[in-house]
């Protein structure tokens, strides 16, 4: 009794983070010099914090609903879509990269 109430709640916890997450699509492309490029579109009606990241370099910026974000270029053509990391988060949830 008590495994089975355990596993419920642990797949509840699963399941309601999955849901949680911000719906964003993420475009990878090549550009004419053969760079990787990526960019990030916000699918939700409220505004996100990003961040993409590639070879340790990080940067973070506001992405508004419905919109996307310019191309961000790798700096190596040795570089693939695999190298990039991107992550969005509601803006609400990250008080310090609100606009003042």
């Amino acid at each position: 009794m008590t495994v089975n109430i355990f596993t419920f709640f642990t797949l509840l916890l699963f399941i309601t983070s999955a849901i949680a997450m911000p719906k964003i699509t993420v475009k990878h492309q090549r550009n004419v010099t053969g760079f990787a490029e990526v960019q990030v579109s916000n699918d939700t009606m409220v505004n996100l914090i990003c961040h993409i990241a590639i070879d340790g370099h990080k940067v973070f910026f506001r992405l508004k609903a419905i919109e996307s974000s310019h191309w961000f270029t790798a700096t190596d053509v040795r570089f693939n879509h695999t190298h990039f990391s991107i992550w969005c988060d509601y803006l609400a949830l990250h008080p310090k990269y609100q606009a003042e």
